[in-house]
């Protein structure tokens, strides 16, 4: 099922209509990406690493409503002052857990210890007949550069 494109409602927020199948996680990182760089500079500006920390947000999102949320169908981002904010829609109304204590030598199960560890806050709520996933990410001046913001977990 694909789902028409929805388009920005302000220079400061993106939304994404997800198609499922292959590709989802790639396509979100991409949107991402393309809102990062227009809003906080290219990929090589200051706060580099920590652009790479939402963009992995981003990946383990939706990542996990492909594997427990049903139908990932919606991806927005929004920039506030201060803060940009990512949320996730799926069709599974179940409030993402752990499955168990954290592990570091498991091959998968790490998506909400890195929401705990990378994002200044992180949730959900129910949406429609399922949910979504939220998480915020810091915006903060990059070092000697007032006028362009790089992106701070």
């Amino acid at each position: 099922m694909t789902h028409p494109q929805v388009p920005p409602t302000t220079s400061r927020s993106r939304r994404f209509a997800l198609a499922d199948g292959d590709g989802a996680v790639r396509a979100c990182r991409e949107h991402t990406r393309r809102a990062l760089s227009e809003w906080f500079g290219p990929d090589g500006a200051p706060g580099r690493v920590a652009v790479d920390d939402a963009l992995l947000l981003v990946s383990e999102v939706v990542t996990n409503a492909c594997t427990h949320g049903g139908v990932p169908y919606e991806l927005c981002l929004d920039r506030t002052d201060g803060r940009l904010w990512v949320r996730v829609s799926d069709t599974s109304p179940l409030r993402p857990r752990p499955h168990g204590p954290h592990r570091a030598g498991r091959s998968s199960g790490h998506g909400l210890y890195l929401l705990e560890r990378l994002s200044a806050a992180w949730g959900w709520f129910p949406r429609g007949g399922g949910k979504a996933v939220w998480f915020e990410v810091v915006v903060l001046p990059g070092p000697g550069d007032h006028h362009r913001p790089t992106v701070e977990g």
